[in-house]
């Protein structure tokens, strides 16, 4: 009992957070701010008060951590290896490209600012498959700093908002068809209520195919987690002055489990076995979840810390977002598919 009394605070904090944080998003038009966002924000914004009390930290942690493990295991009962094969040949293609130029052009933008690798590879992560549920996904096995994270989301988020509204419009001025414009959205555009919102606005057609190119994109997280896994390991050991080349890695020691569950997941939804409702339902927890996790690491943050990364990251995630919305659309030029 006294072990519950000790989390149940900082849970049941990060639960009103997330309650708060989906009513304020409730009203923006279109959900283009999502609530992990405001949730991000207002634990940052109650941070130095919070962090004066020890009792809120066990619950807090524990959300940060296994809520949002949790949340992404979950997450894979939304997608289904189907997805893959109905979005076509044409869309793996992009979705390749964007990738490359996201983790290629962020670290070559890393080095040339000099920033923290941890922190580059987040924003090409929110950039390159998901926004926050990809940076949330990396963080865990790269052990990013909470300011990293929090910076990660909030250089991803601007741009989205840009993007919602300057999609609909480049997409008319460039004439594109319904599906050349879904496969553009859902291939540059990072969150998915972002992905909505743009791709609705063009057409119901292309709000449709934009979703599901989306959230054929998220399952790039696995292969991501998993190589990023084995990249952290080589660097702590360089960290420990180890020989790093003649070294082997103990796959066992790194290996992100929970990205095996979340794969049993998206295996369990293939099998079509699990009714549209449970998935659905199920879809609200995790996204839920997730908002408290984010709330979490808001409250483990305070600006202070995040202002300290400079004004670099930001640069470096805006032009690794121009970047792939470019690429996405010459790709499907070079394919004939605008």
């Amino acid at each position: 009992m006294k072990n519950v009394k000790k989390y149940a605070v900082g849970i049941v904090l990060t639960i009103v957070l997330a309650v708060l944080s989906q009513y304020i998003s409730s009203f923006i038009p279109k959900n283009i701010i999502s609530p992990g966002v405001f949730a991000l924000i207002i634990g940052m914004l109650l941070n130095p008060v919070i962090r004066k009390y020890r009792n809120f930290e066990w619950g807090i942690n524990f959300v940060a951590k296994r809520v949002l493990k949790t949340a992404i295991v979950l997450m894979g009962l939304t997608l289904s290896f189907s997805q893959v094969l109905s979005v076509g040949a044409f869309s793996i293609v992009v979705m390749f490209f964007t990738l490359i130029t996201a983790f290629g052009g962020g670290y070559l933008l890393g080095r040339l600012f000099g920033m923290n690798w941890k922190l580059s590879s987040l924003i090409s992560a929110g950039t390159g498959i998901c926004g926050g549920s990809a940076v949330a996904a990396i963080a865990p096995v790269i052990k990013a700093e909470d300011r990293d994270i929090a910076y990660a989301i909030s250089a991803t988020f601007i741009f989205d908002v840009l993007m919602v509204i300057l999609f609909p419009i480049a997409g008319s001025y460039l004439g594109m068809s319904d599906i050349g414009y879904g496969l553009w959205t859902g291939t540059a555009v990072n969150d998915t209520s972002s992905v909505v919102a743009a791709g609705y606005a063009f057409s119901d057609a292309a709000g449709a195919f934009a979703v599901v190119v989306k959230l054929t994109r998220t399952l790039s997280i696995v292969p991501i987690v998993m190589m990023f896994s084995l990249i952290n390991a080589r660097q702590e050991a360089k960290l420990q002055n180890r020989e790093v080349k003649r070294e082997k890695v103990a796959i066992k020691e790194i290996f992100p489990y929970f990205i095996l569950m979340f794969l049993a997941m998206v295996a369990i939804k293939s099998t079509g076995l699990v009714p549209d409702f449970v998935s659905s339902n199920i879809a609200v927890i995790s996204k839920f979840m997730m908002v408290m996790a984010l709330a979490a690491i808001g409250l483990r943050t305070n600006f202070e810390e995040v202002s300290k990364s400079g004004i670099k990251p930001m640069i470096h995630g805006f032009i690794i977002s121009a970047l792939v919305v470019i690429v996405s659309y010459v790709v499907q030029v070079a394919l004939g598919q605008v």
